[in-house]
């Protein structure tokens, strides 16, 4: 019977055995230092003597042994916490999963509801559901007094996830089919292409957050759009104006005309009834008196109409800055100036030059003081208000302000954006009197503040009496 071997038996034969592979050595270590740090370091020789005397084929089969009996302990001691972020080495582990670790906590979503805060707004809240009885009349007055009340939660950027359709619940818009805008754009150019082009490059053109957000080339394109729905309307009034077809009333007067006089000259003849020539069969020249009178009206209309006027672009801007989709912005913007201020956009501009008087009479009534004042300077609101009543105080920065403006203005009427001006008058009140050349002054108006504008705004409306307040409701029609 052989004697086993000892552990120094063994250190001398692994010392004379070939030059063993680097992963051998680590074995060694690791196995040496596991008997350095036990406790029990007999006990650890015998299990290693034993599992050696059970498989002696190699010293592979020990190190297995041993890694199993690693992995068994650190499955039944408590979980370990890495301290450090770097992973482990292969060589330092006998297997991945083994190791333990803690998982990270994931992080609450963003509610992104109203756009900037945790949780919805009374406002967006009452947009979304409605009123509980169903009651379009009182909920929307309810909406109005919320807008007034509470204002559009906003980032600072003044982008929120639903003003653009509190704008179209406000205007009452129904809506645009994509496919309606994406044909008036494939339409090509307008006949108010070029004008739009010498307009848009420099529309907002030192706001920074516009230009950040609204390229010119989608602004170009809304305008070609609307251009092109305001032609086709146009061409739609003419035909409505034109008289009853020539060709209907030739063909009476023919059965009511002997025949040997329609045999006669088919070509050419000449009947004189109820003050009506025709000359030439199937023409439209006619000479009625009513006609005339027709074509006079029609004339006129067409003179006053316009599919583009300067300043269309900077009214145009802030629809496209809040509306998620040109599509929204299209329906927004041709609405607006099509229902809410035709007079705006007439070659005349007649609905903006009455404005204009009407701010120099409202805030005769509200500020006789600085009205006097300003008259006998020679300054009416011709001279310094023209940009700010055609482009309901959009040419006024910051731009986020003219949005919680315009928010007041759609749920009250565009037409309070004349008191709005005087508001802004009354804010530089004392600047303007303590100046010998208010010209100055009022050559750029100072930023907007929409709370304290608003409020002024309020305060003004009681001080108008109900004819004055009734030309400002129809002064853009």
């Amino acid at each position: 019977m052989t004697s086993r071997p000892t552990q120094a038996q063994l250190n001398l034969a692994a010392l004379a055995s070939p030059s063993p592979s680097p992963r051998t050595m680590r074995s060694l270590r690791k196995i040496q230092s596991h008997h350095t740090l036990s406790s029990n370091t007999s006990s650890d020789l015998q299990s290693i003597t034993s599992a050696a005397n059970t498989d002696e084929s190699s010293l592979a089969t020990q190190q297995h042994h041993h890694q199993q009996q690693q992995h068994q302990r650190q499955l039944a001691s408590p979980a370990r916490i890495r301290t450090h972020g770097r992973g482990r080495s292969n060589s330092d582990t006998g297997s991945r999963e083994a190791t333990l670790t803690v998982p990270r906590k994931r992080r609450p979503a963003r509610k992104t509801g109203s756009g900037i805060g945790v949780k919805r707004s009374l406002l967006e809240s009452y947009l979304r559901d409605g009123p509980l009885d169903g009651n379009l009349a009182e909920g929307m007055q309810e909406l109005r007094y919320l807008v007034l009340s509470t204002r559009v939660e906003a980032d600072v950027d003044g982008m929120s996830t639903y003003r653009v359709y509190l704008w179209l619940v406000l205007l009452d818009i129904p809506p645009v089919s994509t496919d309606e805008y994406l044909s008036l754009i494939h339409r090509g150019r307008s006949p108010a292409y070029t004008k739009i082009r010498n307009d848009t490059f420099r529309t907002l053109a030192t706001d920074p957050l516009f230009k950040r957000r609204v390229t010119e080339a989608s602004l170009i394109r809304l305008l070609n759009a609307v251009a092109w729905k305001l032609e086709d309307a146009k061409g739609n009034r003419r035909r409505k104006s034109r008289p009853s077809s020539s060709r209907r009333r030739e063909m009476e007067s023919l059965i009511k005309t002997p025949p040997r006089i329609a045999e006669e000259d088919e070509d050419e003849f000449v009947v004189v009834d109820n003050n009506t020539t025709f000359t030439t069969p199937f023409t439209s020249t006619t000479t009625t008196p009513n006609d005339n009178n027709d074509n006079a009206n029609a004339r006129g209309n067409e003179s006053e109409s316009a599919i583009y006027v300067q300043g269309m672009n900077v009214l145009c801007a802030p629809f496209l800055y809040a509306a998620r989709s040109e599509v929204e912005a299209f329906a927004l913007f041709h609405h607006f100036v099509t229902r809410e201020c035709p007079g705006y956009i007439r070659s005349a501009m007649d609905g903006v030059h009455r404005g204009l008087r009407l701010v120099d009479r409202c805030l005769e009534v509200v500020e006789p003081k600085l009205a006097a004042y300003l008259f006998s300077k020679g300054m009416q609101a011709e001279l310094y208000a023209f940009p700010s009543v055609l482009t309901l105080c959009a040419c006024t920065p910051p731009l986020p302000e003219v949005l919680h403006l315009w928010d007041f203005l759609f749920a009250y009427g565009p037409h309070l954006n004349i008191l709005c001006i005087v508001a802004q008058l009354i804010r530089m009140r004392d600047t303007i009197l303590e100046s010998p050349s208010p010209n100055k002054i009022l050559r750029s108006f100072p930023p907007l503040d929409a709370k304290e504008i608003i409020a002024l705004t309020v305060l003004v409306v009681r001080k108008i009496p109900s004819p004055l307040y009734a030309e400002l409701v129809n002064h853009a029609k």
